[in-house]
């Protein structure tokens, strides 16, 4: 199926039916007075987060979506029927904007989340409601409210704990491929990746989290340059990055030091230029294909002290799985150190956070 990640729908509620000015007419009973009933309700639009669901390839081409509109009342008391909801499912992770002002309306983060994209009109009121002692007859009633229209932007970003960067051939689509269930194309040549992969990785039973694996980024991707930096907002919501960098060299005449120190750095730029909160995110140097390397404890060494790289690095080979189990434990306790502390600062900020448990240190870094 083919990715999609951006989409422009219009949403148009229902109107609600009018009231009826209607008289009670029977034999043998003069005077029945009003009898008009209500206009049902227009129908309405929501949208609703779905797992089972990856893209936004659906409202590429089905862009209008128009609710029924309310039935109109009718006499004998007879009340206009409600028109059916419209229920628009959407992959989690969706961010719902306003066509016009730009506005954030929703974003989508839970499995069933559901949210009115247009509200539907209300029905009007039928003569049977203006009825008092001074106005016995009435001949009032109002017609059903219009629904909301509305032109909306769709845009998905996934939910990933860990998000994979790197330059074409860095070896991501195998680390995925090894670590989860993830089934990425996998080719020896640059640009095989043309969309995000998702890959839930279990560590054990009850601990687990979910890898992104983006296209490849090269050098002049803010100019437009291979894929450009289309898909660098799928790692937004992510925890940390995982850069991988390709040591191996093919060609005897490049120096691997050098290729992996222009690497990083021109990838570097190409983050900062995009967003500076991503540049900003806990960032991991992985270095891939190190069975390839004749010394690789040494080429760490260096490429760490060449950058000035401060954060934790970790070396692999994707190919064979040596130091990928290592990475992706690691991966998992930095993570679980993440949610306890945001969950301890949540249980702060409720005020229902226990002081006296043991974990609990003031005098903690």
């Amino acid at each position: 199926m083919k990715f999609v990640d951006e989409a422009k729908i219009e949403v148009i509620a229902g109107k609600g039916g009018n009231g009826s000015a209607s008289f009670r007419r029977e034999k043998f009973i003069p005077k029945g007075g009003p009898d008009g009933g209500d206009g049902g309700r227009g129908g309405s639009i929501y949208a609703v987060a779905d797992r089972n669901i990856n893209t936004l390839i659906d409202f590429r081409y089905a862009r209008l979506h128009r609710a029924r509109n309310g039935e109109n009342g009718r006499g004998s008391d007879q009340y206009g029927a409600g028109a059916d909801d419209i229920i628009l499912r959407m992959p989690v992770g969706t961010m719902v904007y306003d066509e016009e002002s730009g506005e954030l309306l929703c974003d989508l983060k839970h499995h069933g989340e559901q949210i009115t994209l247009a509200k539907g009109g209300e029905g009007g009121l039928g003569n049977l409601h203006f009825k008092s002692s001074v106005n016995r007859a009435p001949r009032q009633f109002t017609y059903g409210k219009e629904g909301e229209h509305k032109k909306l932007r769709l845009e998905l970003k996934v939910l990933a704990d860990v998000g994979l960067l790197g330059m074409p051939n860095a070896g991501k689509s195998t680390f995925i491929s090894r670590v989860s269930n993830a089934k990425p194309k996998i080719a020896d040549y640059p640009f095989t990746t043309l969309y995000p992969n998702l890959g839930m990785v279990r560590t054990e039973d009850s601990r687990s989290f979910v890898v992104a694996d983006i296209p490849g980024l090269i050098e002049g991707a803010s100019e437009g340059a291979g894929l450009g930096h289309q898909f660098l907002k799928h790692l937004a919501r992510t925890r940390v990055l995982l850069h991988l960098v390709d040591v191996a060299s093919l060609d005897p005449d490049t120096d691997p030091l050098e290729k992996a120190v222009k690497d990083i750095q021109a990838l570097q730029v190409e983050l900062k230029r995009y967003d500076e909160n991503l540049y900003n995110k806990p960032r991991w140097l992985v270095l891939n294909k190190i069975d390839m390397v004749e010394d690789p404890e040494q080429l760490q060494a260096s490429l760490c002290q060449r950058l000035g790289w401060q954060g934790p690095v970790f070396s692999i080979s994707a190919l064979s799985n040596h130091g990928v189990q290592n990475l992706v434990y690691a991966l998992q306790d930095f993570l679980d150190q993440l949610k306890q502390a945001e969950n301890q600062a949540q249980d702060i900020a409720e005020g229902s956070f226990d002081y006296d448990d043991p974990r609990f240190d003031p005098n903690r870094d």
